[in-house]
């Protein structure tokens, strides 16, 4: 038997945590065959991402320019700028009526950053959180790799797709949970939860000790009825938002948290040590966007139309059958009738059609190999030619 050498021993250190042992985003994948496609010539119309098709607002992007030509840009307070966390406050009175105080709000590093800072403070490794299926892959993810465990709760077309109290309370029976995240808008659904609902569902959580994570990026996206804030709701709930979605700014990287009293010193300390501070010409940008309302609000009205067409096209193209898309960006449509595997219908319609979709298996490993994933975030003549495409490749 050959003795181990020096580098053998040095590669046998070199192997990966167990907690980095997660899923991939599966809709990455579809995003390098796309790539493969379009290298080749091909013009593949992108509905597979979560990503808007604009860029980020004009003041954004003169603040930023601005804040360049001073040719400075230092680190900013653990928590975030301060002006900035005040006109996010602002926000809160401006848009749901209610009053948030600026100290309970913490400038992050896109919605991600939040969710890992939350969990950090809420939860113990070994904690159960609760979280609803279909829904965003990463809030498995990063509870998994935290040491968390996540509990996955259906849900049924009965509640629109959302979480009810009763059902909580269940999960809760069976084992002790110590935590709830919902999303409303939600991913990838667009289903949104009413007032009563979410009231509903924060009163039942609130009864057990379950902690509450209301996650609202798609805020600003709804089209059935206005979203409702968790904040307005109840100062323990826990809120994370972005800028990356209603105001077109993803690659910046900024977003914010409003969370309770008792949670802001251990949030700033975590912040401290894992990333100093969000990058500061985000947040300088991302002050500025809130005066690009007008801006913003024309985008979305382009994504009411593209949600017209998906809604009116689809059934003519074959596809009848999808959850209401209250308020995101996308449709989730049921494609049991033409498969078993939606991966596989998503490649093969990426490949045929030059449509690009995410196969719902990223978003349920319960039910979702009937559903695909349809982002409607880009051009009202790519939407159209897409309801195209698909129709003459299933008919």
């Amino acid at each position: 038997m050959r003795e181990a050498t020096p580098r053998d021993r040095v590669s046998s250190l070199l192997t990966a945590s167990g907690r980095s042992d997660v899923p991939p985003f599966m809709v990455m994948d579809v995003m390098a065959a796309a790539a493969r496609i379009e290298a080749a010539g091909g013009h593949v119309i992108h509905m597979e991402v979560g990503q808007p098709a604009a860029g980020a607002p004009k003041p954004a992007i003169a603040a930023a320019q601005a804040a360049l030509a001073d040719g400075r840009i230092d680190y900013t307070s653990a928590l975030g700028i301060p002006s900035l966390r005040a006109r996010i406050a602002r926000h809160y009175s401006d848009t749901y009526g209610c009053t948030v105080d600026a100290e309970r709000i913490i400038v992050t590093t896109g919605s991600s950053g939040g969710f890992i800072l939350a969990f950090l403070a809420m939860f113990e490794p070994g904690d159960r959180v609760a979280v609803t299926v279909p829904g965003y892959p990463p809030y498995r993810h990063i509870l998994t790799a935290l040491g968390c465990e996540p509990v996955l709760i259906e849900t049924s077309g009965d509640t629109r797709h959302a979480l009810t109290g009763e059902a909580l309370l269940a999960a809760h029976r069976k084992a002790p949970l110590k935590g709830v995240l919902v999303g409303s808008p939600a991913n990838p659904t667009g289903t949104m939860m009413s007032r009563e609902a979410l009231s509903t569902l924060m009163a039942a959580a609130d009864s057990a000790g379950i902690r509450f994570i209301s996650d609202e990026i798609y805020h600003g996206l709804d089209y059935a009825f206005a979203a409702v804030t968790a904040a307005e709701l109840s100062p323990n709930a826990l809120v994370i938002n972005s800028f990356s979605k209603y105001f077109c700014m993803t690659g910046w990287r900024v977003g914010w948290m409003v969370v309770p009293d008792v949670l802001v010193r251990p949030i700033e300390r975590l912040q401290q040590n894992l990333s100093i501070s969000v990058p500061t010409l985000s947040q300088i940008a991302a002050e500025a966007a809130f005066e690009g309302r007008e801006e913003m609000e024309a985008i979305k009205r382009g994504y009411q139309e593209n949600r017209r067409i998906l809604i009116e096209g689809l059934p003519k193209a074959g596809l009848t059958k999808f959850l209401p898309a209250d308020g995101a960006f996308y449709l989730y449509a049921d494609v049991s009738d033409f498969t078993a595997d939606s991966f596989a219908f998503a490649s093969e319609m990426l490949e045929k059609a030059h449509v690009a979709a995410t196969p719902g298996v990223d978003f349920d490993p319960i039910h979702g190999r009937a559903f695909i994933r349809f982002s409607y975030a880009r051009s009202a003549p790519e939407m159209q030619e897409a309801v195209a495409r698909i129709a003459h490749w299933l008919k």
